[in-house]
């Protein structure tokens, strides 16, 4: 079993919304050393103010590019991680703006970690996927033996990087697992450019401005709270996965758009109109995550109710909001 405290990580992506999250809650189950490489290109360097001022002997902040294989490099050969988590990316919004970088971007990341593992750099990889790889589902709940049918080109660049990932297992042994969280919402997730439908809806509101529900509101999404998801990464490095594991992490529960959108408007007492706008080119039409099998190897997955969760996340972007307003 591996042990936290006192081991040595690096998260890429770490600046990011999961990735500063995992940073906090490394350093507070006794990580000796925390290591974080980000481009801050949706990354926020305030989400890892309370890192730095609580940890900063313990925490390292590279403002590089991760798929840089001479930057991972002499990072890793400075900071000696024993274990790496790939959280880098893109937003899945990005691959309308720019689909070729959206895709690109997943593999090289994968691929420059892969290689320098082979090479001894460190020692086990948490690779994180996304439910998006599997596109619409042919099958709910979606197992992780779903097939790969992914539909925007940030998907099919994240199907891609597990692929390679599992080519690297059965060439080399790879010590390194895929994780495949589902739809992640909470504290510090992004709320301006490519923003996704919670930050989005909750911004608008806040704004005085009506929510949009694209489409008819009746694509469903398996909507699971960050502090879940990143409690269940803590315990994939504790219980040590087998080689080339793909484990799902999610809620189990399928939900549409439609009631996510009605219940912020309710929690946020908002009685105005909602702007209807044509459905999402390449929108995925059902999702729904199994975790059994999570649930038998690492124990219960999603352990905040939705209404709890979506609470919470719009306190603390109420608390934000009221922040900037009082800055002088």
């Amino acid at each position: 079993m591996t042990r936290i405290r006192n081991g040595r990580f690096l998260v890429t992506g770490g600046a990011g919304f999961i990735g500063s999250h995992l940073v906090d809650a490394l350093l507070a189950k006794g990580a000796a050393r925390v290591a974080v490489v980000d481009n801050f290109f949706l990354g926020k360097d305030k989400n890892l103010e309370g890192a730095r001022s609580s940890h900063e002997g313990r925490l390292k902040i590279y403002r590089d590019d991760a798929s840089n294989f001479h930057v991972m490099g002499a990072v890793c050969n400075d900071e000696k991680p024993d274990i790496v988590f790939n959280l880098a990316t893109k937003a899945l919004a990005y691959s309308f703006f720019n689909p070729v970088g959206a895709f690109d971007v997943n593999p090289q990341l994968a691929l420059t970690c892969l290689e320098l593992q082979r090479k001894g750099a460190f020692g086990k990889l948490v690779h994180l996927s996304s439910s998006e790889v599997y596109g619409t589902a042919q099958t709910v709940p979606m197992t992780e033996s779903h097939p790969l049918l992914a539909e925007t080109t940030y998907a099919a660049g994240k199907a891609a990087a597990d692929l390679a990932l599992m080519s690297f297992v059965r060439m080399f042994g790879a010590d390194a697992t895929i994780v495949r969280p589902f739809n992640n919402y909470g504290p510090r997730q992004n709320d301006q450019a490519f923003a996704a439908v919670i930050p989005l809806t909750v911004r608008r509101i806040l704004r005085g401005e009506p929510p949009v529900l694209e489409g008819d509101g009746e694509q469903t999404r398996d909507f699971i709270y960050v502090f879940d998801t990143v409690g269940a990464l803590l315990r994939v490095v504790e219980h040590d996965l087998p080689k080339g594991d793909v484990v799902n992490l999610g809620s189990g529960r399928e939900t549409t758009i439609r009631s996510i959108v009605d219940g912020i408007c309710e929690i946020m007492e908002y009685r105005g109109p909602v702007t209807h706008t044509p459905t999402r080119p390449a929108d995925v039409r059902r999702h729904c995550a199994s975790v059994a099998k999570a649930e038998s190897l690492i124990g219960p997955i999603a352990r905040t109710s939705l209404q709890d969760g979506l609470a919470a996340t719009i306190d603390w972007y109420r608390t934000e909001a009221d922040r900037r307003t009082a800055k002088p």
